[in-house]
């Protein structure tokens, strides 16, 4: 029995998952560009990751881009049976690494092949389309367009299942509209709880709400009151924000990023740490404090 079995699992598309996954981002190069720096070292975090009892594997064509595709397959594939793979389309890397919104249907059309083809797959377990209407999160706008033309793809038998990345109440609301949604993936941290009333209402419908960044991502949370609870709890501030977010909700799905062994190995870990009510009480306090 792996010790992530510990936190349950939940519901994501036709499968089962456990909530404590993998996000392959940080394998990348540097601004999850280019190659990374110790080739060697991400394919043992892969196939660590794997062994320690993840089921749950989080990535995209357009990490590298291509780069953590290419590593999946090579450290996993063939892939067992209970792994589910989740990708995402919507978005390219230009040549300065910049991040560029790519909707039109050629575009996700091809990143779905780009996405098979590197990963190996005949059929996407799961593609999230990632809405890019702001540089600064999520925005409102009809997401229509795009998502006919991955509903499309889905009814050519070239994707199970779908969610949505970077979104708004609004446009969850159409999407379901539309198709089955089976996830929605945004940011959400201690901090950051913008999606408190969203991921209430997926859970009550049986919707896996996956947040990234919980530590903040590309600018990591400073929080003194979160380092003083880890140091009480002898544990690392990510721990502590892992398990808040296990306790959140029973739909929460999470899919820390390392490349790194021992961070893999302390961030999985989190499954055996019990945050007391009192430390809870202080940790629901940043958010408040940020404002």
């Amino acid at each position: 029995m792996s010790p992530i079995d510990n936190v349950g699992t939940f519901r994501l598309g036709d499968r089962r998952v456990k909530r404590l996954g993998y996000g392959a981002m940080q394998l990348a190069g540097p601004g999850v560009f280019g190659p990374p720096k110790d080739h060697a070292a991400a394919l043992a975090v892969l196939r660590e990751a794997v062994a320690l009892g993840v089921d749950h594997i989080d990535t995209s064509d357009f990490y590298g881009p291509h780069v953590t595709n290419r590593l999946i397959r090579e450290a996993l594939h063939p892939y067992a049976n209970d792994l589910t793979i989740v990708t995402k389309i919507g978005a390219r890397r230009g040549d300065d690494a910049s991040w560029l919104p790519a909707f039109s249907a050629d575009a996700l059309t091809q990143a779905v092949h780009d996405n098979l083809r590197n990963l190996g797959l005949d059929v996407l377990d799961v593609v999230n389309l990632r809405i890019m209407l702001s540089a600064h999160g999520p925005a409102e706008g009809s997401i229509e367009a795009p998502l006919a033309v991955l509903a499309e793809l889905q009814r050519q038998g070239l994707v199970r299942h779908i969610g949505l990345s970077n979104v708004t109440a609004t446009q969850v609301a159409q999407a379901r509209g539309m198709v089955e949604v089976v996830c929605v993936q945004n940011l959400y941290n201690i901090a950051h709880r913008d999606d408190d009333a969203l991921i209430d209402t997926l859970a009550a419908d049986g919707i896996a709400y996956v947040p990234f960044f919980p530590l903040g991502g590309f600018t990591p949370l400073q929080s003194s009151t979160l380092s003083a609870v880890a140091d009480e709890l002898g544990a690392t501030p990510m721990q502590v924000a892992l398990a808040w977010l296990l306790r959140r909700a029973p739909n929460l799905l999470l899919i820390p990023g390392t490349s790194s062994l021992a961070h893999l190995r302390e961030n999985l870990a989190a499954a055996d740490l019990v945050l007391p009510a009192a430390a809870v009480a202080t940790l629901d306090g940043i958010a408040d404090a940020s404002v």
